[in-house]
């Protein structure tokens, strides 16, 4: 049979120092020796995510200087043109 146990003593609250302790090791750098991960995007999935992003954004980043914005933007002006 179960009982309930009671009067049990609680833990003390952490203090304020015991929770800045992992704070600051959450956002230490990783060590030199970890490995890491890179991802590359196809070729094609680059171009449809440029053909599919809004023209704000578009405008956004050409302004924040990406080369492959400006010349999306420079061939839209084209077209509006013609």
């Amino acid at each position: 049979m179960i009982n309930a146990v009671s009067n049990t003593p609680h833990a003390p609250a952490p203090t304020s120092a015991a929770k800045a302790a992992p704070a600051t090791q959450a956002t230490a750098k990783p060590q030199a020796g970890a490995p890491s991960d890179t991802v590359q995007i196809s070729a094609a999935a680059q171009a449809l995510k440029e053909a599919i992003e809004n023209p704000v954004q578009t405008a956004h980043e050409a302004a924040s200087g990406d080369q492959v914005a400006k010349r999306l933007l420079a061939r839209e002006a084209a077209d509006k043109v013609v």
